[in-house]
């Protein structure tokens, strides 16, 4: 703006304009804009001119900001697929069986690979949608999707995921919650001990949520060194912080904790009976006290009602939770019988599923490989829907197949097979590659069977080994039937897709 000594300013100008709009006209007179030479008589046509000429002002008169310059994604360290596996990324991406797209990815980052950038943005979407695909995507992501994951909170999961965060101490104090659990993340796993003490500086002032969000980083690196903290937590205002310390103190070995829990589990399963008829009788807790509560059983642990089980209801279900967090070195000591031996001996009062079910918890969340393999040849924990997978997965690679295929001969009607292979993830391999198979051939001419054919030869098409597919298209020729057929194409599929991988 123009004028003398005095004069004033632009957004002086702009203020008394938007003063007489929110007044109106009648009440205050429009200022003189010497700059305007309008010849509009009108008191509101000539505020509205002023003020359009006032506005093209102010948006000359901005002065351009200043911003620090945005580091480049750093160099990688892996390999980008080859060009055939990149056009197959593309085709799946675009839809051509996108629901093999967990294998490929699988299948590339243990070759070593990195998916293409272009391909990044899509990816690390669909891994917000789905929390399944993250991990995946974080081993083959590459340090681009890091430094692409630190821009964008949408992503920030892959950081938490892959372990990646640029300097963790300094992004502690700032950011989004899942940065800041990145953050954390990083320092749980180069250092838990200052990673526990930068968190004890803020813990008093974060909010509810954001203490359970950080509360759970300390998985990484966790132990008895946290036993301090943990305990605390239990005591913590905030329900899910409560719970989340109570979940990772049933992880950590010769804790005050550990020694509660086996108190309870003692008082509530006995050895009875001879030598030669010994069996487990159970007592089910009387109430739920506020110690079980402070140790993170909850009134109504999940599963209180399953109609899966006639006895099942609050008090088997905190038998069960109690069983589940208690030490599994508990049992040798107490019952002076190894896993396979406790797990065998039959349970009074039909408590067996209970007890089982307690045991496989404890087996999973204790990494318990012993107890895995006796729960397995039991047979009996094959109701439960998520422990095969578990179970399985806690033996070395070269005894899983043969131990999922014992199971799936134990399996006593076509429900029970396909209830049992539904909760085996792939690659099925060897031995189990045979029992399938067989199951499938077994059935081909049995008139009741072709619906158990069909389920089966949907499940067998992501997770049966590619290298069965030649005689998976031996018994399609023998038996035209389209769910052979398609299993048949799926194979040959993935066998060409993991061939595109391969290195040269």
């Amino acid at each position: 703006m123009t004028g003398g000594e005095g004069a004033a300013s632009w957004p002086e100008v702009w203020q008394e304009h938007v003063a007489v709009a929110l007044l109106g006209t009648r009440r205050r007179s429009v200022p003189e804009l010497a700059e305007a030479e309008l010849a509009e008589e009108d008191p509101a046509a000539r505020l509205l001119d002023q003020a359009g000429l006032l506005a093209v002002g102010r948006r000359a008169g901005l002065k351009p900001g200043t911003a620090e310059a945005v580091a480049p994604a750093p160099a990688e360290d892996a390999p980008q697929v080859p060009a055939a596996a990149r056009d197959r990324l593309t085709a799946l991406l675009e839809g051509e069986r996108v629901r093999l797209l967990p294998e490929w990815l699988a299948a590339a980052a243990d070759l070593g690979y990195r998916v293409p950038a272009r391909h990044l943005p899509e990816l690390l979407d669909r891994g917000r949608a789905d929390r399944a695909l993250r991990p995946l995507i974080a081993r083959a992501a590459g340090r681009r999707g890091a430094w692409l994951a630190l821009r964008n909170t949408d992503w920030a999961y892959l950081l938490t995921e892959s372990g990646a965060a640029a300097e963790p101490v300094a992004d502690w104090a700032h950011g989004t919650r899942g940065q800041r659990v990145a953050a954390l993340t990083a320092a749980r796993r180069a250092d838990p001990a200052e990673a526990r003490e930068l968190l004890l500086r803020t813990w008093p002032r974060e909010s509810a949520p954001d203490r359970a969000a950080f509360l759970a980083t300390f998985a990484h690196g966790l132990s008895p060194d946290d036993e301090e903290f943990l305990e605390r937590a239990l005591d913590d205002r905030g329900k899910d912080v409560r719970r989340g310390a109570a979940d990772l103190l049933a992880l950590v070995p010769g804790t005050a904790y550990a020694r509660r829990m086996a108190e309870r589990a003692r008082s509530l399963v006995r050895l009875s009976g001879t030598p030669a008829r010994r069996h487990l009788t159970v007592t089910l807790p009387a109430e739920h006290d506020d110690a079980m509560a402070r140790d993170g059983i909850p009134f109504h642990p999940a599963g209180s009602f399953d109609p899966a089980a006639a006895r099942t209801g609050v008090r088997a279900a905190w038998l069960r939770e109690i069983l589940s967090r208690a030490p599994l070195d508990t049992w040798p000591e107490h019952l002076g019988l190894s896993p396979h031996e406790t797990v065998m001996l039959p349970v009074a009062d039909d408590f067996a599923r209970d007890v089982h079910l307690g045991w496989c918890r404890a087996a999973l969340r204790q990494g318990s490989a012993p107890w895995a393999r006796a729960l397995l040849r039991d047979g009996f924990i094959i109701d439960e829907a998520e422990s095969p997978t578990g179970l399985l997965a806690l033996l070395p690679e070269e005894d899983r197949a043969a131990e999922a295929a014992a199971l799936l001969a134990a399996a006593e009607d076509h429900p029970h097979r396909l209830r049992l292979l539904a909760h085996i993830p792939g690659p099925w391999t060897g031995a189990l590659t045979d029992a399938v198979l067989d199951a499938l051939a077994g059935s081909l001419n049995d008139p009741d069977a072709p619906r158990f054919v069909a389920q089966l030869c949907r499940l067998a098409d992501e997770r049966l080994a590619p290298d069965a597919a030649p005689r998976v298209h031996s018994l399609a020729a023998a038996h035209p039937t389209w769910p052979l057929a398609e299993l048949a194409d799926t194979l040959a599929f993935r066998r060409r897709m993991l061939r595109d991988l391969a290195p040269p």
